[in-house]
């Protein structure tokens, strides 16, 4: 097993040495709005770990709204295990892991099968949160107080949730 300044540094080249399609598909397993995914693409070369959180910190500021919707499609249901869109092995695995605890509670899933419903109905999008290390019962209580939410704020929320996804999934590759 290499060291990890050394897993680290391997990881930086194959980042800076993928062409551009390579990049951008590994690019959206992390978080698959495509300004995000043009933005910290061209931010290349990548000097360091922290010039990666950098651009996609940077990157975050300027993805409108349809794009977070896009990224949103990548994403199982709370509960559930696939997504609209399909998703790489990497990023089903790292959604199954982030949903781990939620499996856990069988009584929940129905329950949260409804509030999705609700929620999809009310925002036409699906529920985004950070599951990682929250019990089923933690993100359906989220999940229905964020129902009463106008729009706006609440895609202001779930972009928020996608960008603490994205920064969880980058750290687990990065250090």
């Amino acid at each position: 097993t290499p060291i990890a300044d050394a897993r680290r540094a391997a990881v930086l080249r194959q980042l800076n040495a993928m062409d551009r399609p390579e990049l951008k598909g590994a690019l959206t397993d992390f978080c698959a709005a495509p300004a995000w995914i043009d933005r910290v693409a061209a931010a290349r070369p990548f000097t360091s770990i922290d010039s990666v959180f950098a651009a996609a910190d940077a990157a975050n500021a300027s993805v409108p709204a349809d794009d977070w919707l896009e990224a949103f499609r990548h994403h199982p249901r709370i509960g559930e295990r696939a997504a609209q869109r399909l998703q790489s092995y990497a990023a089903h695995d790292s959604s199954s892991r982030e949903q781990a605890r939620v499996q856990d509670d069988a009584s929940a899933i129905a329950a949260l099968a409804e509030a999705n419903r609700a929620y999809e109905e009310r925002f036409g999008h699906i529920f985004i949160v950070c599951a990682s290390g929250r019990t089923a019962s933690e993100m359906l209580a989220m999940l229905r107080d964020r129902t009463n939410n106008d729009p706006k704020t609440e895609l202001a929320l779930a972009a928020s949730e996608q960008q603490k996804i994205t920064r969880l999934r980058l750290e687990r590759l990065l250090r």
